[in-house]
């Protein structure tokens, strides 16, 4: 029997590890780290090897249901996201020299250009944002920790 799509409880407990080359996929990763959180000393840009990486603690959007089925609590999970291919990288309401400021990445945007060329843009709570320009989009997520309960006990929400 063939399936037309896969689930996030096809996942089960297993560890994410997903990559981005096209806009498509850009948004399945952003859906999956919306409200992750980390600090400014999580942020590491190293121009040499052209990449970007971030170290979140991201609550796992995948295993909420079946938390919820089965009456257990909410899991968050430390994970890498990667982008390569940077040439460039700014941002804004980010203090770059408080490295215990903590922040929250809402959501990530691809933004094309010309040929392959573009720039991911994650947005911030708080008007926080970085901007990376990139040759190509290659991103990856991938969990590096087992899950863990989540401090707050409770699923992320905005009010509105």
């Amino acid at each position: 029997m063939m399936r037309e799509d896969a689930r996030f409880e096809d996942a089960g407990a297993r560890p994410l590890n997903l990559g981005a080359r096209e806009a498509d996929d850009v948004q399945v990763i952003s859906a999956l780290v919306q409200d992750a959180v980390l600090t400014g000393a999580d942020i590491s840009w190293q121009p040499a090897r052209r990449r970007l990486s971030l170290l979140i603690n991201r609550f796992r959007w995948e295993d909420r249901d079946a938390a919820e089925t089965g009456r257990r609590p909410y899991e968050r999970v430390r994970a890498l996201l990667v982008i390569d291919g940077v040439t460039g990288v700014a941002s804004q309401g980010i203090d770059r020299k408080d490295g215990s400021a903590i922040l929250s990445l809402l959501s990530l945007a691809w933004l094309p250009g010309k040929d392959a060329e573009g720039r991911l843009e994650l947005t911030l709570a708080g008007d926080g944002a970085i901007a990376a320009n990139v040759e190509y989009l290659e991103l990856t997520l991938k969990d590096v920790t087992r899950p863990y309960r989540a401090p707050s006990g409770h699923v992320p929400h905005h009010p509105e």
